[in-house]
Order: C-alpha cells, then sequence, then structure tokens
C-alpha cells in the first residue's frame, strides 16, 4: 500500500485507527464462520460521517478499492476482502451512537456502526419496539442489516430491513454524502433512492446512518412448540394459524428432527421441549399489544389443530426461559452441527407450498452426491425462506460441497424459487446469479454500478461479476 495513502488516511482518522499490520488486520479478514478468507492491504476505522467520505475521497484519488464492513456476521463473503491484498477494508465500527428516537414518530436514528442488540434495547427504554430479529443480534450492526436487506424471524409481520428504513445517509463513491435521512412514511417527490442502497451489499454506497421505524412492544407473546410428522403438515398448519391469528403471527419456523437433536445433545443446558424426537417441529410465535387473552386464544386453536391430527406433541412456553430455550434450539443446530463435521449453508426461497416437494427432490439427491451428507433444513415456513444446509464431515472435498449446492440450486430453479433469500449474494453466488438473472435485469444493474461507482471502487466483486476487460491488441 501507497505510504502516502497510509499516512493520509491516518490525518484523516487518526493514527491508532489506521491498522497496518498482519496482527490487526486479521479479524477484518476472515468471515464470522471462518470458512472464508481474505488479505486486506488496510484495515480504516473513521469514526464520523466526514472522516468516511474523506477516506472515499481519498481512495478514488489513489485508486484504492474499499470493503465496507460493519459487524462482519455475513455469510455470503461478502464483507470482507478478496485475496489480492490491494483492498483496504473501510470498518464502520466506531460510527456507534443513537442519534435520535421519537416515540410520536414512531423512529430511531442510528449511525451505521451500532449493534443491532443495542438499538433494540434502546427502542424498549421508551416502550417500543425494533422488530429486526437474528440469532446474530449482539454481533451484527445496522449498516451491514441493511446493506445486505436482512430478513430474520419476525419478517412474517414485519417485513424485511428495507421495510424498515425511512431514510437513509450514505458516501458515494465521489466522497459526497447523499442525505435521505429525514424520517417519514410518505415523500412521493420522485424514485425512492434509498431503495437503491438497500441490499446492495456496499456496491454502490457506503451507508452511514439510517432512520428506523419502530414499532408498539407487544405486551402478551405466546410461544408454541408443536411436533409433527411432515412438512406438508407444516403449510397445513400455517394456514390454519394464520386464518386465526392472521398478522398477530410473528414467527412460524421449522426445524428437521436431525437439527433439534444435535441441539440438544451439543449445546449445554438445552434440553427438548417434548419428550420424544418427532421428524419435524415448529416454533410459533403470535403476540399482541393487549395485557391478556391472547393465551386462552391460542389454546382454543391448539386444541382444534390437535383434533386434527396434524400434531404429535407440543408445549407453550411459560417463562422468559423457556422462551429462550426454544429459540436457542433453533438458532444453535448449525453451531452444534460443526462440533461434529462441517455444514455447507443456503439460504433459499420458494412457495409456501412448494416447501415439502423442495426438500424431498433435495433430500433425494442426496444418495448420488455423497453418502456421507445430511439434510440440515430449518427456516420461516411462513415466507417461504428455508436455509437448505448440509451437514458433511470436516475433510469433504470443495468439489462435493459445491455439487450439493449446484443440485440444491436446480431444484430451486425447478420450482421457480430464489437461490438467495436473505443472505445477499456477495462473492460466493455472484456467478450463479449471473447465470439466473434475465439479461435486462443484470444488464440494469451494471448500469447502475457504472453510473454510481464510475471507477469500481466499492466492494468490487461482490454481488456483481467484474466487467471483462478487453484484451491488449497483439502485435
Amino acid at each position: 500500500m501507497d505510504p502516502s495513502f497510509v499516512a493520509a488516511c491516518g490525518a484523516i482518522v487518526g493514527a491508532r485507527n489506521v491498522l497496518a499490520t498482519a496482527d490487526d488486520q486479521a479479524p477484518y479478514e476472515v468471515d464470522f464462520w471462518g470458512q472464508h478468507r481474505g488479505r486486506a492491504a488496510l484495515v480504516v476505522c473513521p469514526g464520523t460521517t466526514e472522516e468516511v467520505a474523506a477516506v472515499v475521497r481519498l481512495a478514488g484519488e489513489h485508486r484504492v478499492p474499499l470493503v465496507p464492513q460493519a459487524g462482519n456476521t455475513g455469510l455470503v463473503a461478502g464483507g470482507i476482502p478478496d485475496e489480492s491484498g490491494s483492498e483496504a477494508v473501510l470498518s464502520l465500527r466506531r460510527l456507534d451512537r443513537i442519534l435520535a428516537i421519537d416515540t410520536a414518530g414512531d423512529y430511531l436514528i442510528a449511525e451505521a456502526g451500532c449493534i443491532l442488540e443495542t438499538v433494540q434495547e434502546a427502542a424498549a427504554e421508551v416502550d417500543r419496539m425494533f422488530p429486526l430479529s437474528l440469532g446474530a443480534g449482539g454481533s451484527c450492526r445496522i449498516g451491514g442489516n441493511i446493506a445486505t436487506n436482512a430478513g430474520g424471524n419476525d419478517v412474517l409481520r414485519y417485513g424485511m430491513m428495507r421495510d424498515l428504513v425511512l431514510g437513509l445517509e450514505v458516501v458515494l463513491a465521489d466522497g459526497s454524502v447523499l442525505d435521505l435521512l429525514r424520517p417519514l412514511r410518505k415523500d412521493n417527490t420522485g424514485y425512492d433512492l434509498k431503495q437503491l442502497f438497500v441490499g446492495s451489499e456496499g456496491t454502490l454506497g457506503i451507508i452511514t446512518a439510517a432512520a428506523l421505524r419502530l414499532v408498539a412492544s407487544p405486551r402478551e407473546r405466546v410461544t408454541i412448540w408443536l411436533s409433527i410428522g411432515s412438512l406438508g403438515d407444516a403449510v397445513e398448519l400455517f394456514r390454519h394459524f394464520r386464518g386465526a391469528f392472521g398478522d398477530l403471527i410473528t414467527s412460524f419456523e421449522v426445524v428437521s428432527s436431525l437439527g433439534v437433536e444435535l441441539a440438544v445433545e451439543w449445546l449445554p443446558g438445552l434440553r427438548r421441549p417434548v419428550s420424544e424426537p418427532h421428524p419435524w417441529h415448529l416454533l410459533i410465535e403470535v403476540a399482541w399489544s393487549f395485557e391478556t387473552g391472547l393465551r386462552d386464544r391460542v389454546e382454543a386453536e391448539l386444541e382444534q389443530a390437535f383434533s386434527g391430527e396434524r400434531c404429535r406433541d407440543g408445549a407453550i412456553a411459560e417463562n422468559e426461559a423457556q422462551r429462550r430455550a426454544m429459540w436457542r434450539i433453533r438458532e444453535g443446530q448449525t453451531e452444534a452441527a460443526m462440533q461434529v463435521g462441517d455444514v455447507v449453508r443456503s439460504d433459499v426461497a420458494v412457495a409456501i407450498a412448494d416447501i415439502p416437494q423442495l426438500v424431498a427432490r433435495v433430500d433425494a439427491r442426496l444418495a448420488t452426491l455423497s453418502a456421507d451428507a445430511r439434510l440440515l433444513p430449518f427456516g420461516h415456513v411462513g415466507d417461504g425462506n428455508l436455509h437448505m444446509n448440509f451437514a458433511v464431515p470436516k475433510d469433504c472435498p470443495a468439489a462435493t460441497r459445491q455439487a450439493l449446492l449446484d443440485g440444491l440450486f436446480e431444484e430451486v430453479d425447478r420450482l421457480g424459487g430464489s437461490i438467495s433469500a436473505e443472505h445477499g449474494v456477495g462473492r460466493l453466488k455472484r456467478e450463479a446469479i449471473a447465470r439466473r438473472k434475465p439479461p435486462a435485469a443484470l444488464a440494469l444493474m451494471h448500469r447502475l454500478k457504472a453510473a454510481l461507482d464510475p471507477d469500481g471502487l466499492l466492494n468490487p466483486g461482490v454481488v456483481l461479476m467484474p466487467p471483462t476487460r478487453p484484451s491488449p491488441p497483439s502485435d
């Protein structure tokens, strides 16, 4: 890295906030699960929007590619540098202030480096809720949540991250600051520019702050664990609960028997909420703003569900500790599986009615792809988003891992689904996305990138394949 660039970065953000040694840079070069690594030329940690803008301008002058990074909890290698050693990581961790909170307008303004859990706690202090809910809530950060259009457990009621963003502040590739931070619910004055940056994974601009939508805190929540025989039962039970409770359902999650048994065996302090193993389990939450009355309604609907023989067993969380233990099983199965092997992760979506067919088709292909791999599906029945993971031995060859994903994606294609529902594209899925996007859509994405980042310095190679450069003329 050009020493003059390093020195100039130090003058902008302070020398101690420029990390130039291998040891200091190491945490920024590897993904959350330690499966993908890059090599940074430098790590720069600005503390204000003005410092971000100054670093971006400087990088443009020196032609230094920048990789924006928030909590670095992504799963598609979109927030770490590539292996070239030529990219600088722009860490937003120091932008971690809550700037405003308003309970009349039900919004909160936070800088991009705020940890999600911190935002949730700030909302709770004024009897409001920020409804994005992720397993990585204690370490992921708001800027990354927005840049990847995070989903999470409560999408069914509150929507994806783009539904929770009222306004944004973004540093553009030329170092100018786009101020769209107004927390208005209605602004029909032209293109909704903020939505360009939600889900763009840092390739079109660098999000530095956001106005976020808050909602009323639920006063009564009922958490239900049901054991069932098939995914067809899961779909029918969702139809039943949706008809009975409508938008009061916040979560409707499915977990396989393999995932449950791994979690209770390998994660300390956990027990299966029901006495015996069953093929599938549902974790359902229903909530409202009244103090009482919901539990009685839920129990009445459960009586109907059990009378129809779709439910084999079940439990209702009697306190917060039991609720957290149920969610720990759902969220910890990948962690548990890695105690005895490795996990090939994916994140796909199909129509809700097609969920049983997808799982059956992928499971049927396993025998032809790997004798040692086991399907480990779980996820959001209510929006058709499943994490179709594979438990594999630690020494599973890279070619086999890719074959598992390729087979999965083929089945998703056949059902008209999406191969990335909430994790994004990053570097891992960019080639697969390029093969699947309609040509007109892909061309428009490249035109947007060229218009907003003409030099290609913002997170190059993420989401979109790098442009093919013409070969030099031969003699």
